[in-house]
Formats: structure tokens, C-alpha cells, sequence
């Protein structure tokens, strides 16, 4: 199904006050679970280093949450955000105005497949992204030559055991705008050494409980919207019944090794 029409929706919901935007923040924080894994690796990176001027890029900032986020931890931070899409990029800067972070981050519109900043920044974030870029390698490229010696790239993006919910070759994605279904968990390794990265680390995500938790939050609801938007004005009540169930499912999938999962989370350093 397009996701795009729906999130449009949500976005020009949300985008009518710094209120609801900070109230669509908090719901994505803890409805999304890559956000809980997310955040996680973000927490780990951070320490000892919230005094110390560091760059940071938000490789697909999509709504700008992740920037949200990252501009909470430490004032001492500079974070660019970059995306293809100029509405979402002219709402966030709008709304990182509005509460006074706009000296802190900077949304740009950019193409990662071209957009090369060498030796820039001391973390690259690329959340749900790369299951959108074809040519994922050059993409991978540019991030590391942006990187300073050290730094990092996070990476959270769909796995092969599932992601996309394919589950066999006959099957499409439930997202119509993903290039590919999911990486295979040696395969993105292998092509961010292949772009230069030194070191990597990958592991499961959306494990046995993330599963169960994203068809709950995430599957279902999308796909009654998809349906009808008349479904929104029954989302509140679906979501008081399965909203207590999903907290418990996401703080076990973040909290737990997975054998296997529908999503990985990577990470490589310059």
C-alpha cells in the first residue's frame, strides 16, 4: 500500500501547533519500536559526550523526530537534517523555529545518493531510509567520506527474515515504496565494508515481541486508514485497548538478543 498519503495526513495533523507536533513526537516514540531500538544505540553513543561540540547528520530525517530527540540531549550539538522531500524539510525548520532550536539544527533538502559533506560529522543516523535508496552503496559512500575519523553510522532498516512483512517470494511489501524488502544481515555488512567503513556490528530487531507489537500499532491501524480516513476517529479507542499491550511487547524486543528479526540494527564506524 502507499504509505506516503497517510503520512502526509499525519503530518498536516500534527503540524498545526508546536503542541501537537511535541504530542506526534511522543506517540512515535512509543508506538514505533525501531524508535525504542533507536534510541537505545543513541543513549550508548551519547555518553561522555554531551559537553563536547559534536556534528551530527540525520541521513533521511523524514518528520524530524530523531533530530527532536537528538537536540534534547545537549544544546552542545550542531545537527543537519537532510531529506528529499521539501515539504517535510520546510514544516521541520518551521517547527525547530518555533521553539528555539533553530541554531542548533538545520534541515536542508538533500539526495543522499549525491549529497557528500567529507569529514563533517561525528554521527550519521539513517532510520528507515535505506529501504527506499537503490543505490544503496554510493549512498554509503558519501556517509563515510562525511564522517570524521571515528564516527559513526546507525543504521535501522528492514531485515530479509520478514521485513516489509514479505515472508516468501510470492509476496510484495506492505510498504509499496520500498526498492527492496529487507537486507540480508552479512549482506549490508559486506557492502558498508565495501564502502570503507572499518568496522560493523549488526543485530535483530523486531524480534518474536516486536512482531506481535507492530501489527498491532503499526499494520492494522494502516491498513483501516488506508481503507478510510474515517477510521481516525476510531484510532483512540483501538489504541486505548492495545496501547498498554505494546509498551510491554516493545520494552521486551529493546530489551532482548533476537536470533532473528524482521529488522536490524547496524552499526560502523569510519
Amino acid at each position: 500500500m502507499q504509505y506516503d498519503p497517510i503520512k502526509r495526513v499525519l503530518g498536516n495533523t500534527f503540524n498545526k501547533t508546536p503542541f501537537l507536533r511535541r504530542l506526534f513526537y511522543n506517540l512515535l516514540d512509543l508506538l514505533l519500536l525501531r524508535t525504542w531500538h533507536v534510541h537505545k544505540e543513541l543513549r550508548a553513543w551519547a555518553q561522555g559526550k554531551k559537553d563536547k561540540a559534536q556534528h551530527i547528520l540525520d541521513a533521511g530525517s523524514g518528520f524530524g523526530q530523531y533530530t527532536y530527540y537528538l537536540s534534547g540531549l545537549s544544546t552542545a550539538w550542531k545537527i543537519s537534517a537532510v531529506d528529499v522531500k521539501e515539504e517535510q524539510i520546510a514544516d521541520s525548520n518551521q517547527f525547530f523555529t518555533r521553539i528555539g532550536r533553530s541554531r542548533q539544527v538545520k534541515f536542508s533538502v538533500a539526495d543522499l545518493v549525491t549529497f557528500r559533506q567529507p569529514n563533517a560529522y561525528d554521527l550519521a543516523l539513517s532510520v528507515d531510509v535505506m529501504e527506499h535508496i537503490l543505490e544503496d552503496v554510493e549512498v554509503f559512500r558519501n556517509i563515510q567520506a562525511s564522517l570524521r575519523p571515528g564516527g559513526m553510522l546507525l543504521i535501522s532498516t528492514p531485515s530479509d527474515q520478514g521485513g516489509s512483512d514479505v515472508h516468501g517470494d510470492d509476496e510484495s511489501s506492505f510498504i509499496e515504496e520500498h526498492v527492496r524488502d529487507g537486507y540480508n544481515i552479512n549482506e549490508i555488512q559486506d557492502k558498508l565494508r565495501l564502502a570503507g567503513f572499518s568496522k560493523v556490528q549488526a543485530r535483530y530487531s523486531y524480534g518474536k515481541p516486536g512482531q506481535i507489537s507492530w501489527r498491532l500499532s503499526m499494520k492494522y491501524p494502516i491498513l483501516m486508514l488506508g481503507k478510510s480516513k474515517a477510521f481516525f476517529l476510531l484510532l483512540p479507542f483501538y489504541y486505548l485497548i492495545t496501547f498498554p499491550f505494546c509498551l510491554v511487547l516493545n520494552w521486551l524486543d529493546a530489551n532482548q538478543t533476537h536470533p532473528t528479526g524482521t529488522g536490524l540494527i547496524v552499526k560502523a564506524w569510519k
